[in-house]
């Protein structure tokens, strides 16, 4: 069975940190890609950030710059860290794995940023 945990969301303080972690297991074959995408109300979902199993990193441009993806050494969790959030990064922020035939997302977990 294929699980996504998400956790670290919750009520951040503006200019303060935010840490995500998904912890991933069940998936059977190669994850190529590991990231994170979010949605705020009425808008669409966005990339956030997205590593490959190659070490390519890409940032969504409304955090970049303050905003580091990270995986563990097996692959098994994909981390965000955002430094200095702001208001607008309020959103339900998913987990999201790429393999080489299927894409899978997790729960969502809210992140509400104070200002």
């Amino acid at each position: 069975q294929v699980q996504l945990v998400e956790s670290g969301g919750g009520l951040v303080q503006f200019g303060g940190s935010l840490r995500l972690s998904c912890a991933v297991s069940g998936i059977i074959g190669s994850m190529n890609i590991m990231g994170w995408y979010r949605q705020a109300p009425g808008k669409e979902r966005e990339l956030v950030a997205a590593i490959s199993s190659t070490g390519y990193i890409k940032y969504g441009d409304s955090v970049k710059g303050r905003s580091t993806i990270s995986t563990d050494n097996a692959l098994n969790t994909v981390y965000l860290q955002m430094d200095s959030p702001k208001p607008e990064d309020t959103a339900v922020y998913y987990c999201n794995i790429k393999t080489r035939t299927w894409e899978y997302w997790g729960q969502g977990t809210q992140v509400t940023v104070s200002s």
